[in-house]
């Protein structure tokens, strides 16, 4: 079980590095201004610290920052503190821009993606993009009664893919491989499709299912 290194103080971050903590692993917490962790820190026992001193420690390292914020994160924690490393991307490109008629707009263009981008800055690291279609409330233990929603995630690293899906099936969801990296491009924007019936019903508590 590798220890992880969250990067991000948000409700995504929080929640996932409580998550982790819950299912068994070793987890620290970075921010900018590790200082406003402190409460944080003191409830759950997950120690805080920068970017990079998180990201360093941690044998695996989950990026929870704004999309708008990624390249910067990443940027501060360094491409040799990421070498080899597992990086759970949950980010997605959402614009600075309010909604349109329910629909948030993204700073990528539609054949490409966020996490392709991050990939190719730090090629050393193994990025696997998931936890990005989903509210936090049912990121960890989702209940539906009974029935089990569906992750997408993919990945150009197997070894890395395979971690994620292990740690997805521990916090209760069904997975979906969707391939290489590439899969991105069609992950990515189902986060604009989940964000539609909050901004135009105020309903939060949904997640996809994979039928077959």
């Amino acid at each position: 079980m590798p220890t992880f290194g969250v990067l991000g103080s948000g409700e995504v971050g929080q929640t996932l590095a409580q998550g982790l903590k819950k299912h068994g692993y070793q987890v620290r917490i970075g921010s900018r201004t590790p200082a406003k962790l402190a409460d944080f820190s003191k409830q759950t026992g997950i120690p805080a610290g920068t970017f990079a001193d998180v990201a360093r420690w941690g044998e695996a390292v989950v990026l929870a920052v704004a999309g708008t914020g990624a390249e910067e994160a990443l940027a501060q924690v360094g491409s040799e503190a990421l070498r080899g490393k597992l990086v759970i991307d949950t980010t997605n490109p959402i614009g600075d821009e309010p909604p349109e008629g329910g629909v948030l707009k993204c700073f990528t263009a539609a054949n490409t993606s966020l996490m392709e981008q991050l990939q190719r800055t730090y090629p050393e690291a193994r990025f696997v993009k998931a936890f990005n279609s989903v509210g936090t409330a049912r990121m960890v233990d989702p209940d539906f009664h009974g029935a089990r929603p569906t992750m997408f995630y993919c990945g150009d690293d197997a070894g890395a893919k395979a971690t994620v899906k292990r740690i997805l099936e521990q916090f209760g969801w069904d997975t979906e491989d969707m391939g290489e990296a590439i899969g991105a491009r069609a992950i990515e924007p189902l986060a604009v499709l989940w964000c539609i019936p909050g901004f135009l019903r105020d309903s939060w508590a949904h997640a996809f299912r994979l039928l077959r």
